[in-house]
């Protein structure tokens, strides 16, 4: 592959990336703002924003640094932290190759020589052995206990301003006693309205904030200019409009900071899945005595060797070198039935074992595990935006000076038709008011949030906003074989025999000489003679013939097994049930005669037919491509229901980008599921890619979306899930549009006051983000 490679001259930069937090934002002309400002800084290359997850993710190069980006953000009126480090490494978790696998007897042997590197490279005891997990930043958000305070002062003051205003006010005391409580709510509760307004009046910039501070100032500073300048005849006072206004809308941040929080919650269930401590082996230098010790998981290194005792969690990615146990991975990867392990087996971090005790050695610590990977590619997917969401951005970046404009006219209107100051004032606040564009900002990237987090607990990782618009569209889905379909596990299918030799002997036969070979047919022959408990004989004089099969001596005979061309005389009879059979056939014989022909086959998933039939519900035509003979993969999409004119055998590794290349020709839009590096480039060429999760890195980085399940059904499941988010985050889009286009002529028609708007304006945001949050119950 990397013969048509360019080389990278020092000019070619690879571009840098850096996630940052972001305080400071109340709307989406906020994000927007800031993604313009950075956008135009030379250097960065792009720059996204996310309301919802307060995160934004900046591509950028030389001369650009990452201070100066957080300088931008910060002269733009905003706070910026960094989340992640820059890296220009792509985000994948896949399974790096593995070292050569220790036996177990030698586990007393390699603790030693580990204990002592240890103490030779020890790292400093203020810097952790191993990097910290991604997105541990994940924290509980601080909004909810900023507002609480302010919301608690604004109801139990706005309470008696309301109960003055609208029954006691005659009350010769009343308006000052107003003026008295409604001060501290429209100066210090309402504050963080003033200080938004503030910082970007300075920057010349108008956000929600600018729109709210403006209606609470106005109607506040009327009354008292009212109050102290009356001259004793019926007084209009709008301190209850202030504190009310006030209340509502700080009652609306709360409740929108704790669904916005509820919607983060997939996600940070998946960090709280890691063991917090370990179990390590260690051995005493002096003593040379082998015990456990319990330490923080930061401290856990690459091979490490620790327990793990039943209902305990596995505490990283690695290998189990003893013991034998069932391990749940449901949390983890969505997969529910418990998976069998034993030494040789690879077992992921945060799953739980269920029954035995097993030694593991670590294999992948902090962020470079599997979880660490999964939580980088929801975060990045929750980071990005979809198209709808830009839409939303550009309007809100034009909406809020209109508005401004909108409520000055309406205005000098009503006070130019004849009504008093006190009544076009009034009607302008609630323009104000009641235009204030939360829930447009919500509306994509809280479903997203909510979509992307529920997708983690399926075992569906999808990698950007993007994606959501792809699935929509897609008609066709095409399915590579093995792997996916199958298992990719051959299995011994049949025995056929000639003369009087007995199905059992020439399988002892067979299993006894393929018992030397690692070649996944001999494994399928040797497990079939283990099935039928079978004691194979001894043999000796073992040769391997590479692509052609394998011989040895049994007692005083030679016996062979491997393809028809390695006999003198093969047996018409059992040529033609080798051509009959779906899987792959191997003769065994003797003499330079084959006796008996042995068919292997490739294991279809027990779901993968209900799976297929839920995508053509979904919708989707499924297509079969192989690298097999006709008629395996006949029998495989006889098995599942795929029809023989969908299916695509004795395909090469370039003939399913091609494939695929063709069915996008016919203007299908084609969704391509694969696990292999044969699949990179179908995957990549396809409108939307499928990558199984116990496939290769360079597969998972082509496609678009990750199943860290191998159950074909969750393919559906990310279809499915991908199109409900795109609902919901349309239905958001509609209310939130329709919402703001039928009230502002109503306010500006003086059909709404300003108390009306306030509640109205804060209860549409809340209506956006409870609809997202119904996503985290979405099951198919």
């Amino acid at each position: 592959m990397s013969e048509g490679r360019a080389a990278v001259t020092p000019s070619e930069q690879t571009p840098e990336e850096v996630r940052l937090a972001i305080t400071g934002m109340t709307c989406a002309s906020c994000s927007a703002r800031i993604e313009r400002k950075l956008s135009k800084v030379a250097g960065v290359e792009s720059a996204t924003v996310n309301l919802a997850t307060e995160k934004a993710r900046v591509s950028f190069s030389a001369p650009v640094t990452v201070d100066q980006i957080i300088a931008e953000v910060k002269k733009t009126g905003y706070g910026a932290s960094v989340v992640d480090a820059p890296s220009s490494a792509p985000t994948t978790y896949a399974v790096p190759p593995d070292p050569p696998q220790p036996a177990a007897g030698a586990l007393l042997e390699k603790l030693r020589a580990q204990e002592l590197s240890r103490q030779k490279a020890a790292p400093p005891p203020d810097r952790p052995a191993s990097p910290p997990p991604a997105a541990d930043h994940l924290e509980h958000t601080p909004a909810q206990d900023v507002i609480r305070p302010r919301l608690v002062a604004a109801v139990a003051l706005t309470v008696p301003v309301l109960v003055l205003a609208m029954f006691l006010p005659s009350l010769g005391a009343s308006p000052w006693l107003q003026l008295l409580l409604a001060t501290p709510v429209v100066v210090w509760c309402a504050w963080p309205f003033h200080r938004a307004a503030a910082v970007n009046g300075r920057h010349l910039a108008s956000t929600m904030d600018t729109l709210v501070s403006l209606g609470v100032a106005a109607a506040y500073g009327y009354s008292v200019v009212e109050l102290l300048t009356g001259s004793g005849g019926e007084m209009h006072l709008y301190f209850e409009v202030a504190a009310v206004v006030t209340t509502f809308l700080l009652a609306g941040r709360f409740l929108e900071a704790r669904a916005k929080d509820s919607g983060k919650d997939a996600l940070r269930s998946l960090l709280d899945l890691g063991a917090k401590d370990v179990a390590v082996l260690r051995i005493d230098p002096q003593t040379r005595i082998t015990s456990e010790t319990r330490v923080p998981i930061e401290q856990l290194v690459v091979g490490d060797q620790f327990i793990v005792r039943p209902g305990e969690k596995v505490a990283t990615d690695g290998l189990v070198l003893d013991g034998s146990s069932a391990v749940d991975a449901s949390l983890v990867t969505g997969e529910s039935t418990p998976v069998d392990v034993g030494p040789g087996d690879e077992v992921t971090g945060g799953s739980v074992n269920t029954t035995g005790r097993i030694v593991v050695e670590a294999r992948r610590v902090g962020a470079d595990t599997m979880l660490a990977g999964i939580q980088r590619l929801v975060e990045t997917a929750q980071t990005g935006k979809a198209k709808v969401q830009r839409l939303a951005d550009r309007v809100s970046a034009v909406f809020v000076p209109t508005v401004l404009v909108i409520a000055l006219v309406t205005f000098v209107a009503w006070l130019a038709t004849g009504h008093d100051l006190s009544r076009s004032l009034a009607v302008a606040v609630s323009v104000l008011i009641i235009a204030c564009p939360c829930a447009l900002g919500l509306a994509t990237p809280t479903a997203l949030l909510v979509g992307t987090g529920r997708g983690a607990q399926l075992g569906t990782l999808i990698k950007g906003p993007q994606v959501l618009e792809d699935t929509r569209r897609v008609d066709t889905v095409v399915l590579d074989k093995t792997g996916t379909v199958t298992t990719g596990q051959l299995r011994l299918r049949s025995i056929a025999v000639r003369g009087r030799l007995s199905k059992k002997a020439a399988l002892t036969a067979a299993a006894a000489v393929e018992q030397g070979s690692e070649h996944p047919i001999a494994r399928a022959v040797v497990e079939g003679a283990a099935l039928a408990r079978i004691d194979l004989p001894r043999i000796r004089d073992f040769q391997s013939n590479p692509g052609e099969g394998a011989s040895a001596r049994i007692k005083d005979t030679e016996v062979t097994v491997g393809k028809a061309a390695l006999f003198e005389s093969v047996d018409p009879a059992l040529v033609e049930h080798a051509s009959r059979q779906a899987g792959t056939t191997v003769f065994v014989g003797w003499d330079g005669a084959a006796e008996a022909a042995l068919t292997v086959e490739d294991t279809v998933r027990d779901t993968s037919k209900a799976a297929i039939d839920r995508l053509r519900a979904l919708g989707l035509t499924p297509y079969l491509l192989t690298g097999d003979s006709a008629s395996n993969a006949r029998s495989v999409a006889e098995q599942v229901g795929i029809p023989a004119a969908n299916v695509r055998f004795d395909v090469m590794p370039a003939d399913k980008h091609r494939i695929v290349t063709e069915l996008q020709q016919q203007r299908k839009v084609v969704a391509m599921v694969g696990d292999g590096v044969n699949d990179a480039a179908a995957l990549a060429q396809a409108d939307l890619g499928l990558a199984m999760g116990s496939g290769t890195d360079v597969a998972m980085d082509s496609a678009d979306i990750v199943l860290v399940r191998t159950d074909l059904d969750a393919v559906g499941d990310a279809i499915g899930l991908s199109r409900q988010t795109l609902r919901v985050i349309k239905q958001n889009l509609v209310w939130a549009f329709g919402y703001n286009t039928a009230a502002i002529p109503l306010a500006a028609f003086g059909l709404l006051n300003p108390m009306i708007a306030g509640a109205a304006m804060a209860l549409s945001s809340v209506l956006v983000v409870a609809n997202s949050l119904r996503l985290k119950r979405w099951h198919h």
